[in-house]
């Protein structure tokens, strides 16, 4: 086989890569060494700013496979007929500990999909668990200040994290998944992914509905408790990156089964819970689950950095019969995710290989131009706006999806009150249909924190919450915390 040949950044032969150039042997260096110059500043800028949340990450392409008929809910493209295939890349993550945090720890998961359509790259951004700890996204920085790490201190602190807690009583339901058994994913294969938010789909009448996607995991859920998770990390801190890396090799391609929740807009209004809040779910007795499609993933990435550090996900990637509703998180991410890739990965990401809408004929077709490292500019007789006389890219006229009624004054309003709209009900819903096993131990995980807080009113607010969702969760976790910090 023949030697390949070392170069420079330009090209050149490269004559020695194991000596600097010096003034003489075991003379100073030469600035005139520009090999030396440029190995060292392009090693200084190989970091780019990590995610803010969700930065320690895996990820793995494979495709979806429609198995049911939908189109009379949605039009869109790769959902068109059964049988269908769509190449995809699924990125996981945890979301409140840096780039260089563990896998194992208590933790919601990232569930973020992108499907590389024949009409545009469609993002479904979302999580391991059916819903959030907020339903605003003016708290979310806020949240995400109480999570990570204090400035003072360089470390989570529990004061923090309870604080913020006892203020935002919508984060119950919330925390009682993220301490029960599910808080803890054995793997990234044996979880649950879920869009968590609420979407529409537009059929080709124009018919609106509002969806919610499942994603069941067909290798069964398989989670760890808190013992067993500290573990794991002592033994391999990167277990989950591991596990889906080795798994793929050796051919064991995990898979999920979608499904959705279709609600008709005309019912929304009028349903028991604000069906666009999410800190809630809808009941499967309310609106039962429909089978989609499989989900497979079948190869590793071959660089880590380049396919899933700067993979960019953006739930404002829709595709024509997908869009959004009136979720306020969601719509505060149809701007803040793609705002966060601007500035991580530049204006350009998009024409990154990851994020390249790869199924597109032809590839992306706009009038964006320039920025840093721009590769697509078009040529001499592309134009740089629209309209034009030269036969450029124009638009379709038509919406990707229905459009969504507003009325009312502008303001800073609190959301509309459903039937059942309190923060604890469904809290309380999720404990009691807790094994007696199953609370213990979730009772064991609040506690633990819990009990560390030095202030003894934000314990009491924090108490009060589990009391409001059920007298039993409320009453066994006081006992706990007590028992705890006698101790």
């Amino acid at each position: 086989m023949t030697q390949r040949v070392l170069t420079t950044e330009s090209g050149a032969p490269v004559a020695d890569n194991q000596n600097s150039a010096t003034a003489g042997v075991g003379g100073p260096l030469l600035l005139q060494d520009q090999h030396l110059l440029e190995k060292l500043a392009r090693f200084n800028r190989e970091r780019i700013p990590e995610r803010v949340v969700h930065a320690r990450g895996s990820g793995a392409y494979g495709y979806f496979e429609v198995t049911d008929d939908v189109t009379g809910f949605t039009r869109a493209g790769f959902l068109s007929e059964v049988g269908k295939r769509t190449q995809t890349f699924l990125r996981f993550s945890t979301v409140a500990d840096s780039l260089g945090g563990a896998d194992a720890v208590r933790d919601p998961r990232g569930f973020a999909l992108k499907f590389y359509t024949e009409e545009g790259n469609y993002d479904l951004v979302g999580n391991n668990t059916p819903v959030f700890f907020i339903k605003d996204p003016v708290k979310f920085p806020d949240f995400i200040h109480s999570q990570k790490r204090d400035p003072f201190t360089g470390k989570q602190e529990p004061d923090s994290v309870w604080d913020f807690w006892a203020h935002a009583p919508e984060a119950t339901h919330q925390i009682t998944w993220l301490m029960g058994d599910r808080g803890i994913p054995a793997s990234y294969r044996h979880m649950n992914g879920y869009g968590s938010h609420t979407y529409q789909w537009t059929n080709a009448s124009g018919e609106a509905f509002f969806v919610k996607y499942h994603f069941k995991t067909n290798q069964g859920i398989r989670c760890l408790s808190s013992e067993q998770a500290a573990e794991v990390v002592g033994t391999d801190a990167n277990s989950h990156q591991t596990d889906l890396l080795q798994a793929i090799e050796r051919g064991v391609n995990p898979s999920w089964t979608l499904y959705v929740q279709i609600m008709p807009a005309a019912e929304a209004a009028d349903y028991r819970f604000n069906p666009f809040d999410l800190t809630k779910v809808w009941p499967h007795s309310d609106y039962p689950l429909q089978r989609v499609g499989r989900l497979v993933l079948d190869r590793n990435p071959d660089n880590v950095f380049a396919e899933v550090e700067q993979a960019a996900f953006s739930p404002n990637n829709f595709v024509p019969g997908i869009g959004p509703s009136p979720d306020k998180m969601l719509q505060g991410r149809l701007f803040a995710y793609a705002d966060a890739h601007r500035y991580r990965l530049g204006v350009n990401h998009t024409q990154l290989p990851v994020n390249s809408p790869k199924a597109v004929p032809g590839g992306a077709d706009n009038y964006g131009r320039d920025g840093f490292m721009a590769t697509r500019n078009g040529s001499r007789t592309d134009k740089n706006y629209e309209p034009n006389s030269y036969s450029g890219p124009a638009q379709t006229d038509a919406a990707l999806s229905a459009p969504l009624a507003v009325h009312g004054h502008t303001g800073t309003h609190a959301a509309p009150q459903h039937t059942k709209d309190d923060d604890f009900y469904q809290a309380g819903e999720l404990y009691r249909l807790m094994s007696a096993d199953e609370k213990s131990r979730l009772v064991a995980n609040i506690a633990g924190g819990l009990s560390q807080v030095s202030r003894d009113d934000v314990i009491e607010k924090n108490l009060a919450h589990f009391h409001a969702a059920d007298p039993d969760y409320g009453k066994r976790v006081e006992e706990a915390v007590t028992a705890l910090r006698e101790d």
